[in-house]
């Protein structure tokens, strides 16, 4: 946990993978697994988000999520997520003498929003709510590090889909904004079916295999050419699986010691075209059957929609956020590919910061310090008055 004041504001980007969560004065938040988890090994007890921890044994773990296919569907279990969250075990949060700020999906339903008004204002008594996207909090943060730029595009790719929205001076273009079935739970399955039907069941390895996805995989800069070095084989490698007593991770072993053969107690799965076949459904969802374009043609289409005087500021001032921007060649590809279909005059920029996975958080804690926080949010005297008409007034989701 960040060591730092407590501020008046506490900053909660709500992801379907993780909570990205801590006070606005802090430098960088707590990520915590927005999941409960249960453990074959520990059958009389819950793990809530970060206890996940404590368990000894993190093979074959039963996830109990409260997102699904990016929205809020179970609310006992996000609300058990976020009372550990606030309680005295995690961040302790006094929530009615504090403001707050909140990521939603896009496009959210009418029925969720009415609950997590009902839920901020009522049980937890936020004194201030503001509610917005992530997309906005990652263009607020973009305007303070390039106030030169007047438009941004942002590609958040994270647990349950791809966003690629734009934004002209810090509004978003809701016409325009599009997204893509395909984001980590998806490639972290795939990989699943991959190596159970060539090497070894692990299906039920959700865990393991989401961090073997995490090591091993990266996005390929040219697929044909690194598809023959596949054939060949000499660009293998070992994954060596944990074993829960000396190993809690496992980890990828180096070209040179990657030879096929466990060493003594070892459990290993052979890693060659799976590397870079698995991330390459971003670019072509058709590949596995999603009848959508990929993330460099998509982000061309929308930008081809906004206004035209707007397409050449947006061309060169594209962010990459999420988890799956740090998976190493990706931004390199995105530039490559959005490159080939961008008109010959105009620039192309890609950035990724430095932590894709809190940038967005880093812009709401931002956000809290400025004097139009207040104008943004809603009181809870507003709520009480007139309900959660005050926030579809205020926020316009």
């Amino acid at each position: 946990m960040p060591v730092a004041s407590v501020s008046s504001t506490f900053v909660l980007d709500n992801g379907a993978c993780s909570l990205k969560a801590g006070y606005s004065s802090w430098s960088s938040p707590n990520v915590i697994p927005n999941s409960i988890t249960k453990a074959k090994s520990e059958k009389r007890r819950i793990f809530i988000g970060n206890q996940i921890d404590e368990c000894r044994d993190l093979s074959s773990l039963y996830f109990m999520l409260p997102f699904q296919k990016g929205y809020l569907t179970n609310w006992d279990y996000q609300k058990q997520i976020w009372d550990y969250m606030y309680g005295k075990q995690c961040l302790n949060v006094d929530t009615p003498s504090k403001n707050l700020v909140f990521t939603e999906p896009y496009f959210n339903f009418l029925s969720i929003q009415e609950g997590l008004s009902e839920l901020f204002f009522e049980e937890y008594r936020f004194k201030n709510v503001f509610r917005t996207h992530p997309g906005d909090l990652t263009c607020y943060k973009n305007k303070m590090e390039h106030p030169e730029e007047p438009c941004c595009l942002v590609v958040d790719s994270g647990y349950s889909f791809t966003h690629i929205v734009p934004y002209v001076d810090g509004k978003r273009v809701r016409n325009a904004t599009k997204r893509i079935d395909v984001g980590g739970k998806l490639l972290t399955n795939h990989l699943k079916e991959i190596i159970s039907y060539r090497q070894l069941h692990v299906m039920d390895e959700t865990y393991v295999m989401n961090a073997c996805r995490e090591d091993c995989c990266y996005v390929s800069l040219d697929f044909e050419r690194d598809l023959t070095k596949a054939e060949s084989r000499t660009e293998s490698r070992d994954y060596v699986l944990p074993d829960f007593t000396n190993l809690r991770r496992g980890f990828m072993k180096s070209p040179e010691a990657s030879n096929g053969r466990p060493e003594d107690s070892e459990q290993i799965i052979r890693m060659n075209n799976e590397r870079f076949a698995v991330p390459e459904i971003l670019f072509h969802p058709s590949d596995i059957g999603i009848q959508q374009m990929g993330i460099p043609e998509t982000i061309a289409h929308v930008i081809s929609e906004c206004p035209e005087e707007t397409q050449r500021w947006l061309y060169q001032n594209i962010v990459l956020t999420g988890g799956l921007a740090k998976m190493p060649g990706f931004r390199e590809r995105i530039l490559k590919d959005v490159r080939e279909l961008a008109p010959n005059e105009f620039k192309v920029i890609v950035r990724l910061p430095e932590d894709p996975i809190s940038y967005a958080w880093q812009g709401g804690a931002a956000l809290a310090d400025d004097p139009i926080f207040r104008e943004l949010s809603v009181s809870k005297l507003d709520y009480q008055e007139r309900g959660h008409q005050a926030c579809v007034d205020k926020y316009y989701l």
